[in-house]
């Protein structure tokens, strides 16, 4: 059996295929990345252009395995994804108190009793924690007794549109939907540990157009959003500060940027000779227009106001749930935008915590080739890396193979079937 991992982001496209032995270890047989298209902030707004984009990396798929593509996992990471805490409660059904699956299974449902707009979707309802008869932070209440249970949920629900969007996207290539999942919980999965969920972090995953973030706090998951902004956005502001394409822009920010000017002379200049040396490229043929030798500090300035900016949103959303300064374990930074040098550092000084990149855990892969772990280990696949996992753990938990998604996901395909 295998699963396929779908990361469909605003400037790439990553893929993950593995098969998964009967223990459940995962052998990772391919990883495919192709330029992303019709996609803006984490939302498809050109379908015709996301889908033939995904039917390149589709094809490669195929190559290494038809079925691969009948279990796919795709995370959602549209801003407009909001979460809000949820509680239901039922009577034990037992004459003796004893609480049975089934009792869990009514308070959970009951908690998922919430008012949606019309144009909203749930995508999870995750249980924080079970109260027997107002004795809270219960994990597993099955076999105890009491008269009454409750539930709190985290209730995490995102705009239909982009869910029908995505899920149809997949059908039209003869794909098939394995799972759903919010951004920045696969990235958490792949690379948080238990120690730091329950410690006190926030994981955030920066993407090319958005930023997610989860709170964990005592190993429950304490909040999760997620921004319009992302490294694109300092790609186009070194494009209007540069006054150069945003080409060269993008090569600018990888090859000689870094999220602070310490340590950086204004002296230090950016020729068409030290830009093909270090690039490969003559920046004349991605520019012919341009004339400057930007300084790297005047990068660094810029640069460092964006991620200052953006380090602003997770602050106050910290702030908001009572968590600014508070996290012992500290930020983990995630997603492309976390390969930006000296980020570590900005992060600390902005968000007043400890702070580390966050690399995928490779511990529950096998590799079939040598290649993949250089790959693998990278902050930009944290988020494909943990839709496998997530797959891996929904499809061998009590209700067997095939995979099946205990919350919405039918709900969602029935709503959404044409």
């Amino acid at each position: 059996m295998f699963i396929t991992a779908l990361d469909i982001g605003s400037s790439k496209i990553k893929a993950l295929v593995a098969e998964v032995a009967g223990d459940g270890k995962l052998f990772l047989a391919g990883v495919f990345k192709i330029p992303s298209a019709g996609v803006r902030k984490g939302e498809i707004v050109d379908f015709n252009e996301t889908t033939n984009a995904l039917s390149g990396i589709f094809n490669k798929i195929k190559e290494l395995n038809k079925s691969a593509l009948k279990n796919i996992f795709v995370n959602i990471n549209s801003a407009k994804t909001k979460c809000q805490i949820s509680k239901g409660f039922v009577a034990v059904s037992r004459a003796d108190n004893e609480i049975s699956s089934d009792d869990i299974e009514r308070a959970v449902k009951s908690s998922q009793t919430i008012r949606l707009s019309h144009n909203r979707t749930i995508l999870h309802n995750i249980t924080r924690e079970f109260i027997i008869d107002g004795v809270s932070d219960i994990r597993d209440p099955l076999g105890m007794a009491g008269a009454r249970l409750e539930v709190s949920s985290l209730i995490i629900d995102s705009f239909s549109q982009n869910i029908k969007d995505t899920i149809n996207c997949v059908k039209s290539l003869n794909g098939g939907i394995g799972g759903l999942i919010y951004g920045p919980l696969a990235s958490a999965r792949s690379v948080l540990t238990k120690i730091k969920k329950d410690l006190g972090t926030v994981l955030i995953d920066i993407g090319a157009q958005t930023t997610g973030l989860s709170v964990y706090e005592e190993g429950k998951l304490l909040h999760a959003a997620a921004f319009p902004v992302g490294s694109a956005h300092i790609t186009n502001d070194l494009a209007i500060g540069l006054k150069c394409s945003v080409e060269a822009a993008e090569l600018i920010k990888i090859f000689f940027g870094q999220a602070q000017t310490k340590e950086i002379s204004g002296k230090e200049k950016i020729t068409s000779d030290i830009f093909r040396a270090k690039t490969g490229v003559n920046i004349k043929e991605l520019d012919k227009n341009f004339k400057a030798a930007p300084s790297k500090r005047f990068i660094a300035e810029i640069i460092e106001v964006r991620l200052a900016e953006i380090f602003e949103f997770i602050h106050n959303e910290l702030k908001l749930i009572g968590q600014a300064g508070k996290l012992p374990a500290g930020a983990v930074i995630t997603g492309g935008g976390a390969e930006m040098p000296l980020i570590v550092d900005l992060a600390k000084n902005e968000l007043k915590l400890s702070a580390e990149i966050g690399i995928p855990d490779i511990g529950e892969l096998d590799l079939y080739s040598a290649e993949f772990k250089e790959q693998i280990e990278n902050p930009e696949l944290a988020a494909a890396v943990g839709l496998l996992l997530w797959g891996r753990d929904e499809g061998f938990k009590k209700s067997g193979w095939p995979i099946k998604n205990r919350f919405s996901l039918k709900k969602i395909l029935r709503y959404f079937e044409p």
